[in-house]
This record gives C-alpha cells, structure tokens and sequence, in this order.
C-alpha cells in the first residue's frame, strides 16, 4: 500500500514522532496507518524504557477537588526539566492521573498505573509511556493522597507545593463563605508553615523521647545550665517542648494571618460565629522533588564525551 508525504504529516499529528520516524514506520508497515502507530508504540515503549534511568525530580504537584463527588486529591508528577512541567501534554497527563484518582480510588502508583485513564480507553501506565515518548524525557507518578468528605486544595507557586486539607464540619454552615474562608486559610498556612502534624496528640511518644534527650543533651553541654537542680532543667526541657509543639503542630501553629492566636483558637473562634463545629481533621503537604537526588548537568563532561 502507497502512502503519501500527507499520511506522513498525518501520522506525526497522532503521535508527535519526528518526521523521519513516522516515515520509516509507514514503510514498515507498508503504508497502514494503524499499523504504523502500533510500530511507533513499540519503539515508544524501548525509549520509554531507555529514559527510565535517567533522574526525574523536576515537574509539578497538583490538586484538585470533584465538588459533585466530594473527593479531593494531590498528586505528584516528575520529570527531568522544569521546562516540561509547562508543557501542555504534559499538564493535561497530570490531570487525567488526578482524574483517574478521584474515579478509581487505586491503592498505590502501581495501581494506579494498571488503571484505565479518566477519558481515555488507555491505561494510565500506556499514556505515561506515550508522553516520555513524544516528550522525550524520563518521567514518573511519584505519589498521591486522596481524601474524601469536606476537603480544601491549594496549589502554590505553579505547582511547587500542593496541599490538601479534610474538615470534620458541620453541614448546615459547610457552604457558608467564612468557613469556605478558613479552609482556604488552613491550606494557606500549611503550604507556607510546613507542620509535620496535625496536633500534638499525633506526635508519635519516640519522637518526643527523643527530642527530650537532644534538649537534656543540650542544656548540660552550656555551662550556664549544666549545674542547675534536676526539677529546673525538667521545667526547661518542658518548656521546650511546648515549643516544639507550636513549631511542628498545625493547630499549635500561631496563624499566620493573626499571630495572637494559634490556628486551633481561630478555628474554634469561627466555628462559634458560624453556630457549628469544625475540626482539622488530616492534611498532606507535597513539595516538587522533596528528597529526590537532583539532576546535575555537567556541560563541559557531556561536550567531552560527545567528542569521545
């Protein structure tokens, strides 16, 4: 079968391979289009695999909220440029995987990978594979958390940190604006706070064991408190904690839009205006890359070796 410089074109719309690649595989498959789109599937797929070596801590963090369903979910998405990340086809992946989170409720990435994508008769793990190829960088689903309920979402700095925050809140002043207000405000102070908790109650007793045994550690290493009795450094060692707890525990935090009062007090104190009860009741803080080894490019390497 014949094909023509028009089914080349064609061909390249559908799949975004280069020219030369989608001329070869119409050869190949001797001018059937489908054919060739599988072929170039194929070769999609070694490259994919080719790419998946190579360090991807780049991307976005994105979140979002079905308000029919009252599921919310924030997900992380990496790759190996931050010039990706503004790409369209890449964006648009990245709300099909928090789509298909919301719908499908998978366990892990790796279900989530197994599922059929949200629009799409693909799986996810297909669609992933097809973008590294028509990209042409290694790319990874790195995470997800999904809540359900009264969920707030807030994305900061272009996808630099997602936040996603469940209430336990009343129904009748669920829809008011100065609940909608706070829980705006909560996400705001998770993304720019950073608390490791929600409350103290949440700190797990070996985290404060430990953190106990630094402070002693510290006060007996400063001559000025290393002789002091017993109950003062006991008091001391107390005190710091309680610290600890206002640095690390959301509603220990003092509000950042208010600094006289913690975020548990403003919530209560908006929870009474309104007539109602509303409680803090989980939250998730993704940062872009967090922990990830960071790709370092070396120009002057890369021109040796391509010398070589």
């Amino acid at each position: 079968m014949a094909f023509t410089a028009k089914d080349v074109q064609a061909l390249r719309e559908r799949t975004s391979c280069g020219m030369m690649d989608c001329k070869k595989a119409l050869t190949e498959a001797n001018g059937d289009m489908d054919k060739a789109v599988e072929l170039l599937r194929e070769k999609g797929l070694a490259a994919a695999e080719k790419k998946a070596g190579r360090i991807a801590a780049e991307g976005v963090v994105f979140a979002c909220v079905d308000e029919a369903k009252k599921v919310g979910v924030v997900i992380e998405i990496n790759s190996e440029t931050d010039f990706v990340a503004k790409n369209e086809a890449f964006m648009a992946f990245v709300e099909t995987c928090a789509k298909t989170v919301i719908e499908n409720n998978p366990a892990d990435v790796d279900a989530l990978l197994a599922c059929t994508a949200a629009g799409s008769n693909e799986t996810v793990d297909a669609l992933l594979k097809d973008k590294i190829l028509t990209i042409g960088e290694n790319m990874k689903i790195r995470r997800f958390a999904r809540y359900e309920g009264d969920v707030e979402t807030y994305v900061h700095g272009g996808g630099r940190i997602g936040v996603m925050v469940q209430f336990d809140v009343d129904a009748a002043i669920a829809d008011k604006n100065e609940y909608k207000e706070l829980a705006k405000d909560v996400a705001l102070q998770i993304a720019a706070l950073s608390p490791t908790y929600t409350s103290r109650e949440e700190v797990p007793s070996d985290v404060i064991k430990k953190e106990k045994e630094i402070l002693v550690a510290q006060i007996m290493n400063d001559e000025k408190t290393k002789n002091k009795p017993a109950q003062v450094i006991e008091k001391m060692v107390e005190g710091r904690i309680g610290k600890y707890y206002k640095e690390n525990c959301l509603v220990d935090q003092a509000f950042v839009k208010n600094g006289d009062l913690s975020v548990g007090q403003h919530v209560a104190e908006v929870a009474k205006a309104l007539g109602g009860s509303i409680a803090i009741k989980s939250f998730v803080r993704f940062e872009k890359g967090e922990g990830l080894e960071k790709r370092e490019d070396n120009f002057a390497d890369e021109v040796a070796s391509m010398m070589k």
